[in-house]
């Protein structure tokens, strides 16, 4: 899909950097950046992207509180939003399960798969999202 979007958000600027590069190589995404959830709440309205991929952990504003308040912004509410963490854990108690995410990427994840991973996401998503509509 040419002319796609994304805001990746992640306070490593290495994560950034290897991400950015492995979808905009590999997926033909055009790039946004930046290391703060304040910021990422900005751009995104600014922007307008088509997918933001979202730290959980990060310093001042954490990936569920940036997602919170871009679920607050009409602007920003019916973008989808993918986590990016290296805190997966199993069971009970995530941080995102009452998030309503497009989905969650563990890190250390595979930049040549990326793009491909995200694609599943989306569809999943958008499948769902339509189900909803239906019912």
């Amino acid at each position: 899909m040419p002319g796609r979007k994304v805001l990746v958000v992640d306070d490593d600027d290495d994560i950034r950097e290897i991400t950015g590069v492995a979808l905009e190589l590999m997926g033909g995404w055009s790039v946004v950046d930046t290391d703060r959830g304040a910021t990422a709440v900005r751009l995104a309205v600014e922007e307008q992207p088509d997918l933001v991929l979202l730290d959980v952990m990060m310093p001042d504003l954490d990936g569920p509180g940036t997602f919170r308040l871009l679920q607050q912004d009409p602007r920003t509410r019916d973008i989808p939003v993918i986590l990016l963490t290296a805190k997966v854990q199993v069971g009970e108690g995530r941080l995102w399960d009452d998030l309503a995410v497009a989905g969650v990427i563990s890190k250390p994840f595979d930049p040549m798969g990326l793009v491909e991973q995200i694609d599943r996401l989306l569809e999943r998503h958008r499948s769902a999202a339509r189900s909803r509509l239906s019912a």
